[in-house]
């Protein structure tokens, strides 16, 4: 999403809390049935795994907010797992995780706020939503939301997927959703270990097909006149016949295009882009709110406070 700064701390506030009584009363109105429910076995077939380091070494972050950040996951993880996604239900990230609060087990930890890393209630949640959401691209499921960071704040160093494959939440109206469409009924699975943020998708029925997601036009970009760098990609994923292991085609995901907050990686060449460019590929790779989020009530409160959409503080 695009970066509109609001630094009136007031303002601010007001932004996020009309934004978030938007979301509120599209939820109450709406027609979406979202999946609430859980079951005590695994579902018979495995569909996805994956796993992710609980703690990363980040140059310039506090160790502290990294080891309270497992306590966040932990206690999401405690909300996700064993959820089931019955067909024509929506999985929802803030519907079954609520809002992070101390009362509730979260503590703080490392937020992304207007460009910089700071320290916020719920901190470390993101990597959840990353989890998630790369399992679920290696489902029949349907992404129905779900949302870049407006920047990328760290290297490479230990990071095994391609660039731009995470998302971002905050709640409750920076949202990862995706919908069940298919005939069959599908599980998630989520916990800790020591070391690691585990997760699986399992399925009612074997599946005939599988997915590998992969990047493609990667590259690097100066803004002309400026030092901002910038990187980009698009996501795609191969559907593969598993009886046969033969590709059947090839589906366009996304595009990525964000501000680095790191120099450029070693041998690597950035090419120059004007403003107008920035402009227009930081556009093409945002994410539109869903149409249900808009909602004839609220037009009155719009007009109340008159402020732009921008991108807040996201847990990471």
């Amino acid at each position: 999403m695009g970066i509109s700064r609001i630094d009136h701390p007031l303002l601010y506030g007001l932004n996020i809390e009309r934004h978030r009584l938007q979301r509120h009363v599209s939820r109450l109105v709406g027609d979406t049935v979202y999946a609430k429910h859980k079951i005590g076995i695994n579902l018979p077939h495995r569909v996805a795994k994956h796993q992710s380091l609980l703690q990363r070494k980040l140059a310039g972050v506090d160790p502290r907010l990294q080891t309270q950040k497992v306590q966040n996951l932990g206690r999401a993880a405690e909300h996700f797992d064993r959820i089931i996604i019955r067909p024509g239900e929506t999985f929802s990230y803030w519907n079954l995780l609520g809002k992070p609060s101390a009362r509730r087990g979260f503590t703080t930890g490392m937020l992304l706020s207007q460009g910089e890393v700071v320290e916020g209630m719920g901190g470390g949640l993101c990597q959840m939503a990353n989890l998630l959401y790369w399992l679920a691209l290696h489902t029949p499921l349907t992404i129905t939301e779900r949302y870049r960071h407006s920047f990328d704040a760290f290297p490479d160093e230990g990071r095994t997927l391609p660039f731009g494959s995470g998302a971002t939440v905050f709640y409750n109206y920076i949202d990862l959703a995706f919908k069940n469409e298919t005939s069959h009924t599908f599980e998630l699975r989520v916990w800790l270990t020591d070391t690691h943020l585990k997760g699986e998708i399992y399925c009612t029925e074997d599946l005939p097909e599988k997915y590998s997601v992969f990047e493609r036009s990667h590259s690097y970009y100066a803004e002309r006149g400026t030092t901002r760098l910038y990187r980009g990609n698009e996501l795609w994923r191969t559907v593969i016949d598993k009886r046969t292991g033969n590709t059947l085609r090839e589906e366009f995901i996304l595009k990525n295009f964000c501000e680095m907050k790191y120099a450029l990686p070693a041998g690597e060449t950035a090419r120059e882009i004007s403003a107008f460019e920035v402009e227009v590929r930081s556009r093409e790779s945002s994410v539109a709110l869903p149409s249900s989020f808009n909602v004839d009530l609220l037009g009155i409160i719009n007009g109340w406070l008159a402020l732009p959409a921008r991108t807040p503080a996201v847990v990471r």
